[in-house]
């Protein structure tokens, strides 16, 4: 049973057996979350879910993006996956088509400073989480994901709760326990993409999942087998049961395919835009029709076609491929403003752009015709799956990081991240 097995990974995987190049990357990514997440920490999601914490008040004990205040675990893992989803500028794994990153190293971080934890022990910690998140989601399949699941709430749950239970010291049986009991809140619908309610599915995951294993912790009693019994969540929410899932667990970390968004809207997009660089410059005035071909996946995702709102905008490929071409930068959080939604000569190229479905290309794959008033015609490509080195990533993250939240911050986190900082001198680090 898949429960059993990840269970057992969250719980005895030795530090030692992580591989350098994987603790690098769990590093770029937690990196990548204090940017993204102070960055959106004015956001509307960001005020009203810390709003709500602060009217309940209740024991000090971890940090939220925005404030130097300190909330409860379980508050501080809803505030900051929300906060850190807010401007949709979080990591994705593809194999699931998820955002580990939102909500594992929110509940991670929460719950390693109620716990006083070493960083080596969050670290560890939130890399096996969002391990488990991705294969949790490789086990979900696509047929959860297109009937409307967001793989980042439901997924996402349960790697929190790994997350989570690992900081607590869980054996396999209580981490199974987690899982399983976890499993009667995991939740998040596709139908709230384009609304504070996305970034919502994030933080409710972390908060899941931290609730899940302080549950447990104070003996709860649940179904262990509540993922994957009859009737559970699995047999419940379309799961495929893709036991596949689980190969090369603990020898192969699938979290190393992370992607790292350069672009300020949704993933999907990103092939997109990337290709749509590779075009020799252009005026837009002489440019007759824009064909996106894509991956059909994407069309439930992010195609609306005449967004209102910027946020709307960033699940528009016919927005941003008209943002991109009259020379508004994509990676840029003010772009995506509700005014250019209605500006005549952006509406105007994006009515004359079409986006068709491609089953040849993969989900991270998409080409572009672009078709010019004297017949000229463009053809461009690009994969997100193409290898990209370790440095490479490295200075994109980091530029990305400066962007966002200036030299001196990205290097205190970078500091904080490469010299075992504590759970505690991370955590104090989302407020400036």
């Amino acid at each position: 049973m898949i429960t059993q097995t990840l269970a057992g990974f969250v719980a005895t995987t030795p530090p030692e057996t992580i591989p350098s190049a994987t603790l690098h990357m769990l590093r770029l990514s937690f990196l990548d979350w204090m940017a993204v997440g102070t960055a959106g920490a004015q956001e509307p999601v960001a005020q009203i879910t810390r709003g709500l914490a602060l009217q309940e008040q209740g024991t000090p004990q971890s940090h939220v993006f925005g404030d130097n205040i300190c909330v409860p675990a379980r508050a501080a893992a809803l505030v900051n996956g929300a906060t850190s989803h807010a401007l949709d500028y979080d990591d994705t794994h593809f194999a699931h088509i998820g955002h580990p990153s939102v909500a594992v190293i929110s509940a991670a971080l929460a719950m390693a400073e109620r716990q006083s934890t070493s960083g080596c022990d969050l670290q560890v910690a939130a890399l096996i989480g969002m391990e488990t998140s991705i294969r949790i989601g490789m086990w979900l399949g696509r047929d959860h994901y297109q009937a409307g699941f967001h793989q980042t709430g439901t997924a996402g749950a349960f790697g929190a709760a790994a997350a989570a239970a690992r900081i607590l010291g869980f054996d396999t049986q209580h981490t199974a326990m987690a899982l399983g009991l976890v499993a009667t809140r995991a939740s998040g619908l596709k139908s709230q993409f384009g609304t504070m309610g996305k970034p919502y599915n994030a933080g409710i995951a972390a908060a899941n999942g931290v609730e899940a294993a302080l549950l447990v912790q104070g003996g709860f009693q649940a179904n262990a087998l509540g993922l994957d019994t009859a009737q559970g969540f699995g047999d419940t929410h379309f799961g495929q049961a893709d036991m596949s899932a689980l190969d090369g667990l603990g020898a192969d970390w699938l979290f190393d395919g992370i992607s790292h968004k350069f672009h300020a809207c949704c993933h999907g997009l990103h092939a997109t835009l990337e290709a749509l660089a590779k075009v020799p410059d252009m005026s837009p005035e002489n440019i007759d029709s824009i064909v996106v071909q894509t991956h059909p996946r994407w069309m439930t995702v992010c195609n609306q076609q005449a967004p209102d709102t910027g946020l709307e905008a960033k699940f528009s490929y016919r927005m941003v491929v008209a943002m991109a071409l009259m020379g508004h930068a994509t990676a840029a959080l003010d772009s995506y403003a509700d005014a250019l939604c209605r500006d005549p000569e952006i509406v105007a190229l994006r009515d004359r752009v079409s986006v068709v479905t491609a089953p040849t290309l993969t989900e991270m794959q998409a080409q572009l015709e672009i078709t010019l008033t004297n017949g000229t015609v463009h053809t461009v490509f690009h994969d997100l799956d193409a290898p990209m080195s370790q440095s490479a990533r490295t200075v994109r993250v980091t530029q990305k990081s400066v962007g966002l939240i200036s030299q001196s911050a990205t290097d205190r986190n970078w500091a904080l991240l490469t010299h075992d900082a504590s759970a505690s001198d991370l955590g104090a680090a989302l407020n400036t």
